[in-house]
């Protein structure tokens, strides 16, 4: 079983269905079908080969659909890319992963212009022209084709197994260079599976995706879609939240994916009951664990939909769940482990603890990642074999970072990060990068980055900075200067100017004492 096989088997045993809504746009299966095959068939003819690495650096949209499944048919693998990332991290991201080709839109010509230029592997950029933007004059740029019925048979990689690489999805790291996780067919499938298993996921089902699909969260919308035979309503972002509101009215969605940030927005807002949401049936949490106060609003603004509360990591796609039934049990709780998965807690020692304890979650299954792209040390970190003698003696384990605690029963609580990444806004920011960006701003002396708790973005980034005695910089000039070189999302909410940052013996910054 292949990724690519969800959507072509749905395809054949559904095509005049609607498979996607994105804007004004509404494709059925069959005509998806025919735009992935134009573009697999041209990826072929430019000579991208089974295992080469594809960037996709699009925005939500049908186009970006097409090209990962066109990507995955040609045995070729996908390397989705936010459209908010800046033109220094989008270059190295593509010399990291030698990217043969890339699939993006004439708009953001402004951050793929000169990082293109800058990768010597890449020898095709594949461009829907958008907006106001002129067409771009080179022979290595060539327009989206445009498919039609008449479109060759399927076109389809020769020989291709599940363990090959499906996907490469970098992840910020504590190092501060992103790391490309690497994901074989096999990981997605498994994940796709468990994952729209637990939920109930349906052929009827209409999904909200206001998600970036270089999101893993979002990705995995649209797999899981495919997987059932589902329709995905895509929106861009959810910055319009009464219009997506009206949106899901209009097209009668049953599962809406969020995170704490898009619910905490919803809250705020009133005149919710001229919306007809009567047909949403699922709510869906992940990134960041919602707080009771969350779970009870949320169930009382959408009393006839299912909450289930998750836990996941890119490493893996998904990790826990909480049946909706144990909710009013034990709302902190981020559940079990799901299906075909086994998760337990270690000491610092590697051995495992009983329920009652708090440790390191370690992750067992298919969906585990092969590791990070090229980078055996920090893989070594977090793939690890399991100890001999043992039921898994030599077998890969992912540890993940992260410190849980288990009740009496087992059920898991989430109680910290052990390296110091910080989830805002559903999305990992590294604190070496968005130092990295600070440091580069003239009079500043040291930097030292941490996440505080924040009710809306679940962590938010707070800087704290020491300037020279002849700098005059302020927190707008700060953050002005991150938002120019990071994603939104990693610029910092707060800066605070200190004297001096404390340090450990040996000379290190010592943060903990900042959070």
């Amino acid at each position: 079983m292949l990724l690519h096989h969800f959507i072509d088997r749905t395809i054949d045993r559904l095509p005049d269905k609607i498979a996607l809504v994105a804007g004004d746009e509404r494709v059925t299966y069959r005509e998806l079908d025919q735009r992935i095959n134009a573009l697999a068939a041209l990826l072929q003819t430019r000579g991208v080969m089974r295992g080469d690495r594809v960037a996709l650096f699009l925005d939500n949209s049908v186009d970006m659909v097409a090209g990962v499944f066109a990507i995955l048919r040609i045995g070729a693998v996908f390397m989705p890319v936010n459209p908010l990332t800046k033109q220094e991290k989008l270059a190295f991201l593509l010399n990291n992963a030698r990217a043969s080709a890339l699939l993006t839109q004439s708009s953001l010509q402004f951050a793929w212009g000169s990082a293109a230029a800058a990768c010597p592997s890449l020898h095709t950029c594949v461009i829907r022209r958008d907006g106001e933007a002129a067409p771009v004059e080179d022979p290595c740029y060539i327009a989206f084709p445009v498919s039609s019925p008449e479109s060759a048979a399927r076109v389809q990689s020769p020989d291709p197994i599940d363990q090959d690489l499906a996907s490469l999805i970098y992840t910020s790291g504590s190092t501060g260079d992103p790391k490309g996780v690497m994901l074989s067919h096999l990981n997605m499938v498994t994940a796709a599976t468990s994952v729209s298993t637990y939920l109930g996921m349906r052929e009827d089902d209409v999904i909200l995706c206001a998600l970036p699909l270089a999101f893993d969260y979002g990705l995995y919308q649209v797999l899981m879609a495919a997987r059932v035979g589902a329709t995905v309503v895509l929106e861009q972002s959810f910055a319009f939240p009464l219009k997506i509101l009206e949106r899901m009215s209009r097209e009668r969605v049953t599962v809406f994916p969020g995170v704490p940030t898009m619910f905490s927005l919803l809250m705020t807002l009133k005149g919710l009951e001229q919306f007809d949401l009567s047909a949403l049936r699922m709510i869906t949490n992940t990134a960041a664990a919602l707080s009771e106060q969350h779970i009870n609003r949320i169930r009382s603004l959408f009393p006839q939909a299912t909450l289930f509360s998750m836990y996941g990591l890119t490493e893996c796609k998904r990790v826990t769940y909480l049946p909706p039934d144990q909710l009013d049990i034990r709302p902190a709780s981020v559940g079990r482990g799901m299906p075909n998965e086994e998760v337990w807690l270690v000491d610092d020692t590697g051995r495992r603890l009983p329920n009652g304890s708090t440790g390191e979650l370690v992750i067992r299954g298919s969906n585990v990642m092969r590791g990070y792209w090229e980078n055996p040390t920090e893989t070594a970190k977090r793939l690890r074999p399991a100890p001999s003698p043992g039921p898994y003696a030599g077998e890969m384990l992912l540890y993940s970072g992260d410190l849980f605690r288990t009740d009496a029963e087992g059920w898991l609580y989430f109680v910290a990060r052990r390296d110091d990444i910080i989830k805002s806004r559903g999305e990992k920011v590294s604190p070496r990068e968005v130092e990295n960006a600070i440091y580069s701003l003239p009079g500043v002396v040291e930097v030292a980055v941490v996440g505080v708790p924040d009710e809306v973005l679940g962590e938010a980034v707070k800087a704290f900075v020491v300037c020279a005695a002849e700098a005059n910089l302020s927190e707008k000039q700060v953050i002005r200067h991150c938002l120019a070189r990071l994603e939104n999302f990693m610029a910092p909410k707060y800066v605070e100017f200190v004297p001096a940052l404390p340090k450990t013996d040996t000379g290190k910054i010592r943060k903990t004492g900042l959070a």
